[in-house]
């Protein structure tokens, strides 16, 4: 019967579409506990190769909501994926034209959304708006701190310290130039993804926006930063370094977790694996 209950109580809205950048649609979830007590919110932002439907994201709302928390996870509007498919890069032209600036901006239009939606009135209090991101998802959040008064607390998983020096050699930059694209290899989905040279000149553009330590050197609200010790894809220094930045900022570290927490897609346990526990 308390099961039961439980599972009556979860509410979730899922794949609500929304205008993003340059018109192009964001699809967003919603899972929370219908109550009718406004809640604090947190906000999910998915990485690079990543979607709102990744692996246990799915499962992690569920949780959250269960707390009392309203969970929203959203995919970036150039991400890759379709409104018609959202858990496959369908879209790799969008995927190629897609920059940390169009998912900052996206981001922001989440928060519109989230502070306009009729669906969501007396569920949620706009005074408690985290953010909440993987990876660069993580990056993400900690950038959109320095933009955003509406921004209560950040939590960023495996995340990097820095967006802007991630780029090859003036061998590979030169080619990338003349091609105008490079492209990347999705070990899941066995596609060569390509990433056109707007991406590179956006950062470079944008430097100041795009400075993650200028962003946690600035942060005046809780962090909390959560990295595994045998992280293979981002280092954890990285971590290390967005601490030493800020003396606010706690660091968590898990030891012996990889990228993902040990985590994976498709998912299809009904609990977490202990790293991600």
């Amino acid at each position: 019967m308390g099961l039961f209950y439980i599972c009556y109580m979860i509410k979730k809205l899922n794949n609500i579409c929304v205008s993003g950048s340059a018109g192009k649609p964001i699809l967003i979830d919603v899972t929370y506990k219908a109550n009718a007590q406004p809640k604090q919110v947190v906000v999910f932002c998915h990485g690079f190769k990543g979607f709102k439907d990744w692996g246990p994201f799915n499962k992690i709302a569920t949780h959250f909501a269960k707390q009392n928390i309203v969970f929203i996870k959203f995919n970036f509007s150039y991400n890759g994926t379709t409104t018609d498919d959202p858990l496959n890069f369908g879209d790799l032209k969008a995927f190629g034209n897609n920059n940390f600036c169009k998912e900052l901006d996206d981001l922001s239009l989440v928060l519109d959304w989230i502070e306009g939606s009729n669906n969501l009135k007396g569920e949620i209090d706009v005074s408690k708006i985290s953010l909440f991101g993987h990876s660069r998802g993580g990056g993400i959040a900690m950038l959109k701190t320095a933009e955003e008064r509406r921004v209560d607390r950040v939590v960023s998983w495996a995340s990097p310290s820095n967006f802007l020096n991630k780029f090859s050699s003036d061998e590979k930059l030169t080619k990338w130039k003349e091609t105008d694209v490079a492209y990347i290899y999705n070990g899941r989905t066995k596609q060569n993804i390509p990433m056109y040279f707007q991406f590179y000149k956006n950062c470079q553009e944008n430097k100041n926006r795009l400075n993650i330590e200028n962003a946690v050197r600035k942060m005046s609200i809780p962090h909390l930063v959560v990295h595994g010790s045998e992280d293979p894809t981002v280092l954890l220094t990285e971590a290390e370094n967005i601490k030493s930045w800020n003396a606010d900022t706690y660091l968590h570290i898990i030891d012996g977790a990889n990228h993902v927490l040990g985590s994976f897609h498709p998912y299809n346990l009904d609990k977490f694996p202990k790293h991600l526990l």
